[in-house]
């Protein structure tokens, strides 16, 4: 193989980046969205590849590009022909889930070839947490230069992180938090994620009570004006406008739509003064991994989650 270097990138735009820069190696994207939907430890599997094209038709209503991820995996039927893999994935937690599935998949590949993380987020200088197509080609060359080799635990880590993604207790999490790794930004990740089950005060998670606050301290023309908004305030989540988009309309419950602005009515409201628990009034069917939205809620005063019981709301 004449090419001794492999890089997995978090998608399409970055691989078209890396190419304009004329980066040595092969180029594999990764188009996949994992931090929504279910999920099975054994990545590009028959059961895997059936739960994911069953919730994007379901839930998006748009075909998964099954023969594209096909083709793609298939290519790392033959890694240890490379000398090296160099994984560029973000800061958040859109990013994050879908690198730690790639890292447990190049082990179920049986990959022993050295692998490396180019991560992006912070930049000195810069207020704002930056993505890996967002950086000029220096900052993208200097990333590359300082990229990390990945220990035998960082790798044990983000397989344990995979692992229990696709199980049904994320409590488990709490424990890899705090563990030490190379991987910066893994836990701010885990701490978003456990805040996308609901509270167990208002029955909203994080990202949803916040959406509320932007419509009621800030004025909000329409839907799509929100969605920027929340796109932009939006933190450690990555979330895509398609992801945006479809918990805003899932929140409709909250607020009224006039021609000039959204407004909350009283539900919203009482929602956000804690005088409501709303749990079961929005919908929470949406699958992480291998447990329900339902499953559990965030108990902020001991940062932590606990299983939703059938009476607990």
């Amino acid at each position: 193989m004449t090419e001794s270097t492999l890089h997995i990138t978090n998608g399409e735009s970055l691989t078209a980046y890396l190419q304009e820069l004329n980066f040595e190696g092969d180029l594999l994207s990764w188009n996949e969205m994992l931090c929504e939907g279910p999920t099975v430890n054994d990545v590009a599997s028959p059961a895997f590849l059936k739960l994911r094209k069953a919730f994007f038709k379901d839930t998006y209503g748009f075909d998964y590009k099954e023969k594209e991820f096909k083709s793609e995996i298939k290519r790392l039927d033959r890694i240890n022909d490379y000398e090296r893999v160099i994984l560029w994935f973000e800061y958040d937690l859109f990013c994050h889930i879908n690198m730690i599935a790639v890292i447990s998949l190049l082990i179920q590949k049986k990959a022993v070839i050295p692998m490396y993380l180019v991560c992006s987020g912070r930049i000195e200088g810069e207020n704002e947490l930056k993505g890996l197509a967002q950086l000029t080609p220096k900052q993208l060359n200097d990333h590359y230069s300082n990229k990390i080799k990945l220990t035998v635990d960082d790798i044990a880590l983000a397989e344990k992180a995979w692992s229990i993604y696709c199980s049904d207790d994320h409590s488990n999490f709490g424990p890899l938090i705090t563990r030490p790794s190379n991987f910066v930004y893994l836990s701010n990740c885990l701490k978003a994620h456990v805040r996308r089950f609901a509270d167990t005060r208002s029955g909203l998670n994080t990202l949803e009570f916040n959406i509320l606050k932007l419509i009621d301290t800030h004025t909000i023309n329409s839907r799509h004006h929100l969605s920027g908004y929340v796109l932009h305030y939006q933190g450690f989540y990555g979330y895509s406008d398609l992801q945006i988009e479809r918990i805003i309309n899932n929140l409709a419950v909250f607020y009224t739509e006039t021609e000039e602005e959204l407004l909350l009515n009283r539900e919203g409201h009482l929602v956000l003064e804690h005088q409501k628990n709303v749990f079961n009034s929005i919908e929470n069917q949406m699958i992480y991994g291998g447990v329900s939205k339902r499953d559990f809620t965030y108990f902020k005063d001991e940062n932590k989650l606990i299983k939703t019981t059938l009476n607990a709301h």
